[in-house]
C-alpha cells in the first residue's frame, strides 16, 4: 500500500516514563517514523509524573524534548495529595478528566499506552481509542508482568509473549489486535530450568528479578515488545488493521484473538541487529 495515499496516523503517547523500557518503546516508534518506514506522527507525550519526581522519568522527559514532541505532564502523586490523599482509585475519574482536558487540543486518531502505569478511567476508555502494550500472551495468566512470569515458570509453560489490545473499562480484557510468542523451554534455557528445579520456587522467588531463569525470560520478552509495537502501529497506519465499533478488523473482517506477528517481529529484530544505532535498540 502506498503510504503517501493515506493521511499520517496521529498518535497520542501515554507513558509514566519510569525507565529504559519506556524510553526504548518511544525511541522505536519515533525512529521508525524518522526513517520513513511508518506514516505516522506523535502529536504529544503525556506523563503522570512531573520534573523532579524520579530520575528515570526526568531522563524520559529530556529525551521527549530532544525529539521536539510536545510534552504534557500532570503529576498523579501531586493530584492525589492536593485532594486529600488516598489511593489512585479514589481519584481516577477526576484525574483522567483533567488529563483529557490538557490533551484535548491535540488532534489524534489513536492513543498508545506504552509504560503508562495508571489504570485509565471508564470515560477515557469510551471517548478515546487506546491500545495498550501488555507483556503476556492473550491466554496467559492475568496480572503484572512479574506475576505472569512467575506463574509461567511455576506451571512449566512452553511459551511466553506480548500483545497489543484495545483498552476498555475491563482491565487488560479488551480485544487483542496483535501478539507475538517465543519459546521458553528451548535448549538454551534448559540449564536455567535445571537450576530452577534444583533450588525450588520459594528460593528462586527470593532472588526476585535477578533469578537467572526469570531474568532471561524477561529479556526475551523485552526484546520483542518494541518490534511488536512498531509492527502493529505500521499495520494500523497502512490500514491492514483497523478499529471499527470497538473491535479490531483485518482484511477479511473482525480479528478474533489477534494477529500473530511472529514473522514481522523476528524480521525487525534481525534488521535492528544489522543496523548500528537502530531505532529503540541502541542510541537515541
Amino acid at each position: 500500500m502506498d503510504c503517501k495515499a493515506r493521511r499520517a496516523l496521529r498518535l497520542g503517547w501515554w507513558s509514566t516514563g519510569r525507565g529504559e523500557g519506556s524510553r526504548g518503546l518511544l525511541r522505536a516508534v519515533h525512529g521508525t517514523i524518522a526513517a520513513g518506514d511508518l506514516n505516522a506522527s506523535i502529536e504529544y507525550v503525556f506523563s503522570n509524573r512531573e520534573q523532579g519526581e524520579a530520575e528515570g522519568s526526568d531522563e524520559f522527559f529530556r529525551m521527549v524534548e530532544s525529539m521536539g514532541i510536545p510534552l504534557v505532564r500532570l503529576s498523579s502523586q501531586r493530584f492525589r495529595r492536593e485532594r486529600g490523599g488516598g489511593g489512585m482509585a479514589h481519584h481516577r475519574n477526576a484525574y483522567h478528566d483533567e488529563a483529557m482536558r490538557l490533551t484535548a487540543k491535540y488532534e489524534t486518531d489513536l492513543s498508545v499506552l506504552a509504560g503508562y502505569m495508571l489504570i485509565t478511567s471508564p470515560r477515557m476508555c469510551r471517548e478515546r481509542t487506546m491500545i495498550n502494550l501488555h507483556p503476556a500472551l492473550p491466554d496467559a495468566p492475568a496480572g503484572m508482568w512479574q506475576d505472569v512470569i512467575w506463574q509461567l515458570i511455576e506451571s512449566g509453560a512452553a511459551q511466553h509473549g506480548a500483545m497489543l489490545h484495545l483498552a476498555t473499562e475491563v482491565l487488560d480484557a479488551g480485544p487483542t489486535l496483535s501478539y507475538c510468542s517465543f519459546p521458553i523451554r528451548d535448549s538454551e534455557l534448559a540449564p536455567l530450568w535445571s537450576q530452577f528445579d534444583s533450588v525450588g520456587l520459594d528460593a528462586a522467588r527470593a532472588d526476585g528479578e535477578r533469578q537467572p531463569l526469570f531474568a532471561e525470560i524477561r529479556r526475551r520478552g523485552v526484546a520483542r515488545e518494541r518490534p511488536l509495537l512498531v509492527a502493529t502501529v505500521i499495520a494500523l497506519a497502512e490500514g491492514s488493521i483497523r478499529i471499527e465499533g470497538g473491535r479490531p478488523h483485518g482484511p477479511r473482517g473482525p480479528i478474533d484473538g489477534g494477529l500473530c506477528m511472529n514473522d514481522e517481529v523476528e524480521r525487525l529484530m534481525q534488521a535492528w541487529r544489522e543496523i548500528p544505532r537502530a531505532p529503540g535498540i541502541r542510541g537515541g
